[in-house]
């Protein structure tokens, strides 16, 4: 069943994905009303338990740090703002693209990527851990919300997204997954979702550092599209200063980073001969691209966040912290599988692992750190 266009734009680009045009969905379904498909999907991602899980999931800082950090929800939002701006702008599928923002986060574990990397050398002699596969296992597999089927039955396209996801911090495994087309590239609307995520997190990153005092406006004159960005705001607003300064400074700084993130796309597009979905699958490179000034400049702006923000001394404590919490738990669990309930006494070890490993990437910081206190702290009740 792929849906109707019914509700789509109808000055999509001829490149753009189509509802009208999709590949379906794993399980044939009814519609109940005439919403495209994407957009059904976008729907179905934002009413999801693993959704709503994000808001106590870190991006960088743990949640009980302050009410003012980033979460996965607040990161999944932003990266949806910023992708449905690039796609109205280029002519594309904004409900594609917002249902695959909404969707890129969906597997990621508690404790940001030390959670990732924890689980994926524990898992590492059942096939390891990667944030992209179990996303696509929480919206084909884990989640229960419909009578007939498991998992939230999202059209190819996205579960293609979410497969072909790639970003600096990661980029897919591909083992068994031959049914989406590995050898071809995806929608546009899917590949600019990989930029629109790096967008979203390096400038956040910038505002959430700063609050948290692990570096200051003067270390960030250092970097040059910061520099230029701010030269550029005082320009504009002679005087401003203080928090207002920084967050204009940001606001330009994303609308400059999505400027030229369109204007390289449109050219790549141009000089690849791009007419239709079918040109941008067998190109053989990803078309939504940075120019190269605006790589080298990003790439700066990475280093400085990696080296001051990301690598600073308190967040690699909570590294150190969570990576040893984390694991204690899953070798408890896996030692003990009559933990995660009566259906799984029965498991050889293989299934008790991957149970074990859906268990804790489904749980947020603070179920994680509860469960962790009811199993061994001996002054809380079981």
């Amino acid at each position: 069943m792929t849906g109707t266009d019914r509700g789509e734009r109808p000055d999509l680009a001829p490149y753009a994905a189509r509802s009208e045009h999709s590949r379906g969905r794993e399980h044939p379904e009814l519609p109940k009303d005439e919403r495209p498909a994407f957009e059904r999907d976008r729907d179905r991602v934002i009413h999801s338990a693993a959704f709503r899980r994000l808001e106590y999931k870190t991006q960088v800082f743990l949640n009980h740090e302050g009410d003012y950090y980033r979460t996965r929800l607040t990161h999944s939002l932003e990266v949806a703002q910023i992708a449905r701006g690039l796609a109205r702008r280029l002519g594309l599928n904004e409900e594609l693209a917002e249902a695959l923002a909404l969707a890129h986060d969906l597997g990621h574990t508690p404790f940001g990527h030390t959670g990732e990397e924890v689980l994926d050398r524990l898992m590492a002699d059942v096939g390891g851990f990667e944030h992209n596969l179990q996303g696509l296992r929480v919206v084909t597999e884990l989640e229960e919300r419909y009578p007939g089927f498991r998992g939230l039955n999202l059209t190819w396209e996205v579960r293609e997204g979410i497969v072909k996801h790639a970003s600096s911090w990661d980029a897919p495994r591909t083992e068994g997954l031959d049914a989406y087309e590995l050898d071809l590239q995806p929608t546009l609307e899917a590949q600019l979702i990989d930029l629109a995520d790096e967008i979203a997190y390096n400038n956040h990153d910038i505002d959430d550092g700063l609050e948290a005092g692990y570096f200051t406006l003067d270390d960030l004159e250092t970097v040059e599209v910061w520099r230029d960005t701010r030269a550029l705001v005082a320009e504009r607003h002679p005087g401003v200063a203080g928090r207002v300064a920084v967050y204009q400074t940001i606001s330009h700084l994303i609308g400059r980073m999505m400027a030229d993130l369109v204007a390289a796309t449109t050219a790549n597009l141009r000089a690849a001969g791009v007419e239709t979905l079918d040109d941008v699958r067998r190109a053989g490179r990803r078309l939504v691209t940075r120019s190269p000034a605006m790589e080298r400049k990003n790439g700066q702006l990475k280093e400085f966040l990696h080296t001051r923000l990301y690598h600073h001394p308190k967040v690699e404590a909570m590294r150190f912290k969570s990576e040893r919490f984390l694991t204690r738990l899953f070798e408890a669990y896996v030692d003990n599988p009559g933990l995660l309930g009566p259906e799984c006494q029965d498991l050889d070890r293989v299934a008790v692992k991957r149970a074990v490993c859906d268990r804790i990437a489904g749980m947020t910081d603070r179920s994680c750190l509860e469960e962790y206190r009811r199993l061994f702290d001996p002054f809380v009740r079981v």
